[in-house]
C-alpha cells in the first residue's frame, strides 16, 4: 500500500490541477446528488464544511440548506486546542469572514450566541484529501475532523469529493474516522460503517 502522506500529497496535487470551472461544474452535479439523497433531506441540523481552494464547492449547498429553512452550522478550528467548534450561520455573506488559513468562517461575535454542541448535529458534510471504497477518508493530517465525528457517531456522515480523490482502498490507521457514504460528481458511494 501507498504511504499516507505520500497518497495525500498525490492526489491533492491532482486535485489542485482543476480549474475553477471544472470545480465549479462537478460541484454543481454534487448539489444536484446531495438533493437526492433522503436521509439527508430528513435532516434538520446539518454541519457543512465551508470550501477552500480547490475544495468541493459548499457555496451553492449551504446557500440550499439555509434557503430550505435548515439549520446550517460551520466550523471554526481552534488550533490551540485541536477542535473544531460549531456555529450556525444564517447568512454566508453577512456571518463568515476569513479566518484560520484565510478558510471562511463565522465571525467572532457569534462564537458564544450561535454555538452548538457536536452531539445536536444530524448530518455532517465534510471535506478531504481522499476517500475509498469503504467510504474511509483522510483529511489534511491535523485529526480535526476525526475527533469531530467521534463525538458525534450517531449523525450521518457525507464525505464530498471529486471522483478523482476516490481510491479503491486507502492504508487508513485506526483513529482515522468511516464515513456513510462519499458523494462524487459521478453518484454516491455508500458503505456500512464499521471500523477501520
Amino acid at each position: 500500500m501507498t504511504d499516507a502522506s505520500d497518497l495525500r500529497a498525490r492526489i491533492l496535487a491532482s486535485r489542485d490541477t482543476l480549474t475553477p470551472a471544472e470545480i465549479l461544474e462537478k460541484s454543481r452535479a454534487i448539489q444536484h446528488t446531495l438533493a437526492g439523497i433522503d436521509s439527508l433531506q430528513r435532516c434538520r441540523t446539518i454541519f457543512a464544511y465551508v470550501s477552500f481552494r480547490s475544495e468541493v464547492d459548499t457555496t451553492a449547498i449551504i446557500d440550499e440548506l439555509l434557503a430550505s429553512g435548515r439549520k446550517v452550522a460551520v466550523p471554526v478550528t481552534r488550533v490551540k486546542e485541536k477542535r473544531l467548534d460549531v456555529i450556525t450561520i444564517t447568512s454566508r455573506a453577512a456571518d463568515l469572514v476569513p479566518g484560520y488559513r484565510g478558510i471562511p468562517e463565522p465571525r467572532a461575535d457569534l462564537w458564544q450566541t450561535r454555538q452548538v454542541a457536536a452531539e445536536e448535529i444530524e448530518a455532517i458534510l465534510l471535506p478531504g484529501s481522499v476517500f475509498d471504497r469503504r467510504c474511509g477518508r483522510f483529511g489534511y493530517g491535523g485529526g480535526y475532523y476525526d475527533r469531530f465525528l467521534a463525538q458525534n457517531p450517531k449523525a450521518l456522515r457525507i464525505g464530498l469529493a471529486f471522483d478523482l480523490q476516490v481510491v479503491e482502498r486507502a492504508p487508513l490507521a485506526a483513529h482515522d474516522q468511516l464515513l456513510d457514504m462519499v458523494v462524487t460528481e459521478s453518484g454516491v458511494i455508500a458503505a456500512t460503517r464499521q471500523t477501520v
